[in-house]
Formats: structure tokens, C-alpha cells, sequence
């Protein structure tokens, strides 16, 4: 299958929802090109970002995953490659 470079973009509002989060992102870890988060401490969210390359199913796959755990809000933007 072929794979597609995406950069998912992720917003924590619960802090209870890392350790969840991490999970998952630890299984899809063999995808995971790199990830960058910033603690905004004015606003008490974080942001995550995650560059991937991977099946299109599967990056749509963590998306849900993601989007299914209360107090995080996940998107994703594919490169046109």
C-alpha cells in the first residue's frame, strides 16, 4: 500500500487524556517521522504536532483514535505527493 506524508495536528484541553493519548501514539510509533509540543500554559492546552508517512488507512485510522478521546482535538493535513 502506499504511504502519504501528513502532519496531524493535535490540541490537548484535558491533561488526564495524555497518558491515552501516548498509547496510541506509541503504536503507530514505526510511522512517526518526527513530533513537537508546546505547553500553552496561558490558555492550559498543549499542542502536538506529529509529521507521519504512512497509509492513508492508517493515518485516518490514529486520527479517529485520536478524535474519540475525550478532551483532545486531532486534524490532519496529507501533502499533495
Amino acid at each position: 500500500m502506499e504511504s502519504r506524508v501528513a502532519v496531524l495536528s493535535i490540541i490537548v484541553e484535558n491533561e488526564e487524556a495524555v497518558a491515552e493519548l501516548n498509547e496510541l501514539l506509541h503504536r503507530f510509533g514505526k510511522y512517526i517521522i518526527g513530533r513537537m509540543g508546546i505547553p500553552y500554559r496561558q490558555k492550559n492546552v498543549n499542542i502536538i504536532c506529529i509529521a507521519i508517512d504512512a497509509p492513508v488507512d492508517e493515518i485516518n485510522s490514529l486520527t479517529g483514535a485520536l478524535g474519540r478521546i475525550e478532551g483532545i482535538t486531532a486534524k490532519a493535513t496529507y501533502s499533495k505527493l
